[in-house]
């Protein structure tokens, strides 16, 4: 549906006729001009001035009560698809569906339902975690500026010690260069000039040396010779001395060998440094959101129950005490029996198989873990069977520190709750266990008040309270939620959860099966004693395929002997 600031009167419209809308019905999907809506008051239909409705969000706008495909007006929705259909679509698209319900029910007093508060939060909460998320991302990018800038500083800081360290080193090794230069010239010249001396005496000597020769008498000549023979012969052992001394045929040089570790900069310092981004855990703190759901939740009056079968007990095991029982995900049934501590397998239709295993300690409960995988929990043993429900063996034991009463299994850990009697414990006190079954690393959750069965969904721990006739919700941290007490709720004992957050719960000394809804805030009596349930103690939903197993007691009455034992029924939600 187009929208603009200004709409045009529909039925106007088709006449050619391009009149100014000021009303716009919800029912009708169509624009009134003010001639055109006074007949139309006389109906019932809700309307909204036009300019309201443009106060709609477009994708709003853009919702129509009729298919697209087929110009038909929806009147059914499809909870296996999430969708509305008119009459047309279930012909052609929806002919396997099984979950066809009216579309009145699903959107009758949808605007005062519980999913408005709900995804009102959802969109609170999106919206403060994206504001949280901007912010703290402004923080980081403010953060990693400043971080580059010390970074910066960091680098050219350190350039400058070493420039100022190589600077001072390499005047060291100046100043030795001239005081050695300095050292090695003072000696040297000094003999110099003593040679020099001595070569102008023997110079001169040797210019008058002819003339001697040639003009002197013999005496002369012979006393000069003495003279001359004396000072060549100082001159040779002077030279000699100076030879011998080391001063005169050794040569002293001047010689640089720069420091290895200066030579290896070059070679081993490949860089100044290097820069990383290291990964921390994040400070920002959002809220959790809530998984996909369909649009609406449905309401509590909507949910029905349609019994499919009652399991077939043979007669040398009526005597059942059945403390859990549970769908697997082909559809056979498992029970739980304390009074023989087996573990029964059932067939679809509901006929005994087998006993899969039998049990040293006292099994109060058990859960699925995954496909064919049980975990029975043996309280009085203080342990947890992993039992492979195929291979009919326990191909694993969890030991614990406590005795034991209920649990519950994700895929990925047990929870485990203890009994506070048991463990000297006073309800303030109370904890649950959580198993990881990767590791089999155990850890304590604080906070959590004494709770008897117990069922996790969507990350929380929701438990009974038998004594106190109360159900609760916890986070997996251990913060409470909410509880739940009604008189409907007498002795609670198993629990479970559909798709939608409801809680079914076995309330056993009223000889019912209630809903509470996922606030905690109302309940409902959905299976009785009418329906013939009778003190019912275990409860298990399969969410994928939306079947429930009640245990009950029946009593039967064949050649006059009168039979009363547990046995177990299994309906369609």
């Amino acid at each position: 549906m187009a929208s603009s600031a200004k709409h045009i009167c529909t039925f106007c419209n088709e006449s050619g006729i391009s009149k100014a809308a000021v009303t716009w019905c919800i029912e009708c999907e169509i624009f009134f001009c003010r001639e055109c809506e006074k007949p139309h008051r006389r109906s019932t239909h809700n309307t909204m001035p036009s300019q309201d409705y443009d106060e709609l969000p477009k994708f709003v706008q853009e919702i129509s009560s009729k298919c697209k495909d087929h110009k038909r007006t929806f009147e059914l929705y499809c909870s296996s698809h999430d969708c509305p259909c008119c009459v047309q679509c279930v012909t052609n698209k929806h002919q396997k569906c099984q979950d066809m319900k009216p579309l009145l029910d699903f959107i009758k007093d949808v605007k005062v339902s519980e999913s408005v508060r709900i995804y009102k939060q959802d969109l609170k909460d999106v919206n403060e975690n994206l504001v949280k998320a901007i912010d703290y991302l402004n923080t980081r990018i403010s953060t990693i500026n400043t971080q580059k800038t010390e970074a910066l500083e960091q680098i050219r800081f350190t350039r400058r010690s070493i420039d100022d360290y190589l600077n001072k080193i390499e005047q060291t090794i100046l100043d030795d260069l001239d005081s050695k230069h300095s050292e090695l010239k003072l000696n040297m010249g000094s003999f110099v000039k003593q040679m020099e001396q001595r070569l102008v005496k023997i110079e001169q000597i040797q210019s008058e040396y002819t003339k001697m020769t040639q003009y002197a008498t013999n005496l002369q000549t012979y006393v000069a010779l003495g003279e001359i023979a004396k000072t060549t012969s100082e001159a040779a052992t002077y030279i000699t001395g100076l030879k011998e001394s080391g001063n005169l045929f050794s040569e002293k040089n001047l010689e640089l060998n720069i420091s290895p570790s200066i030579q290896s900069i070059e070679k081993d310092v490949k860089s100044f440094g290097d820069i990383t981004i290291n990964t921390n855990s994040s400070t920002l703190l959002i809220k959790t959101g809530r998984k996909n759901e369909a649009l609406c939740i449905p309401k509590m009056d909507l949910i029905k129950t349609s019994r499919l079968k009652r399991l077939t007990i043979p007669k040398n095991m009526t005597f059942l005490d059945i403390r859990a029982c549970l769908i697997l995900p082909d559809g056979r049934v498992v029970i739980l029996d304390y009074n023989k501590k087996q573990l029964l397998l059932f067939k679809n239709d509901g006929f005994f198989i087998r006993a899969v295993v039998t049990f040293e300690g006292d099994p109060f409960d058990a859960c699925l873990v995954e496909k064919n995988t049980v975990a029975v929990l043996l309280g009085s043993a203080n342990q947890t069977a992993l039992v492979d429900v195929e291979k009919n063996t326990i191909f694993q034991r969890i030991e614990l520190s406590h005795y034991s009463y209920g649990i519950a299994s994700d895929g990925k850990n047990l929870i485990i709750s203890s009994d506070g009697k048991n463990l000297g414990m006073s309800c303030e006190s109370y904890q649950i266990t959580k198993v990881n079954l990767h590791d089999m690393s155990q850890i304590i959750l604080d906070g959590v008040k004494e709770l008897n069965y117990i069922a996790l969904f969507q990350g929380n721990i929701y438990g009974t309270n038998s004594s106190e006739n109360t159900v609760c919700c916890y986070e997996s941290t251990g913060k409470h939620v909410w509880t739940f007490k009604h008189q409907h709720i007498v002795k609670p004992g198993g629990l479970s959860l559909d798709n939608n957050g409801f809680v079914y719960l076995a309330s056993q000394k009223n000889d019912s099966i209630v809903i509470v809804s996922p606030d905690g805030k109302t309940c409902k009596t959905i299976l009785s004693e009418a329906n013939g349930i009778k003190s019912p103690w275990a409860i298990d939903i399969n969410r994928e395929t939306r079947m429930m197993v009640v245990s009950s007691y029946i009593s039967d009455d064949e050649s006059n002997v009168f039979y009363e034992y547990d046995t177990a029924f299994v309906y369609k939600i």
